[in-house]
């Protein structure tokens, strides 16, 4: 898994007009094929009218999963150069769709390379992009009595606590980075006097 990526935080959309036809360049984060594809559908839905609804989408912190879409412009001159900007800028867990409203004047293979490829870049420029970084998933087992100081504790020192559940003992879960483990371990140790446990339970990105 890569250590971090980029991706947009939030969906929005940018349009521009070139020779009298409209793009219109949506972009949101997606976490799976199916997230993308069922924006995709949503996106068609919203512009019965549009000449083209052509798309593009990068899944995985890798960029393993990617396709792209001309839906019905020239052969690779529409969703090819969407996807490629998403590449060339490293973009990850995201889709684009570019809708076009024909305005009446033609623009040749390389037009639309650029017109396509531009909106997607011109969107992320408005839209921005924020930073995932993978961090471990641990869980801390403690006794109710360390409990809530730990808990404090853990939020002071500004460690992301997502959960705490009571039982037999207390436990807590929350991220931290991969590089930290070593650091975070002796810290818990010191701050329960050793009664604590901790469990690295997987990784996820945040």
């Amino acid at each position: 898994m890569a250590e971090r990526y980029v991706t947009v935080g939030r969906e929005g959309t940018y349009e521009s007009e070139i020779k009298r036809s409209r793009f219109l360049c949506t972009l949101a984060p997606a976490g799976s094929e199916q997230a993308a594809r069922e924006f995709i559908q949503r996106i068609r839905r919203q512009h019965p009218g549009a000449t083209h609804n052509c798309f593009a989408y990068v899944i995985g912190a890798d960029g393993r999963v990617h396709k792209a879409g001309d839906d019905g412009e020239p052969g690779g001159t529409a969703g090819t150069p969407m996807l490629q900007v998403l590449l060339r800028r490293e973009v990850r867990d995201v889709v684009a769709v570019v809708t076009r409203y024909y305005g009446g004047i033609q623009l040749g293979a390389g037009g639309l390379v650029r017109a396509y490829g531009g909106a997607v870049s011109a969107a992320l420029d408005e839209l921005g992009t924020v930073e995932r970084h993978k961090l471990a998933q641990v869980t801390v087992a403690v006794d109710h009595q360390r409990a809530g100081k730990l808990e404090n504790d853990l939020r002071a020192a500004g460690r992301a606590v997502h959960g705490v559940r009571y039982g037999s003992q207390v436990t807590i879960e929350l991220s931290v980075p991969e590089e930290e483990l070593a650091v975070f371990r002796a810290w818990l140790a010191d701050a329960t006097a050793g009664s604590a446990v901790a469990e690295v339970t997987g990784a996820a990105y945040f």
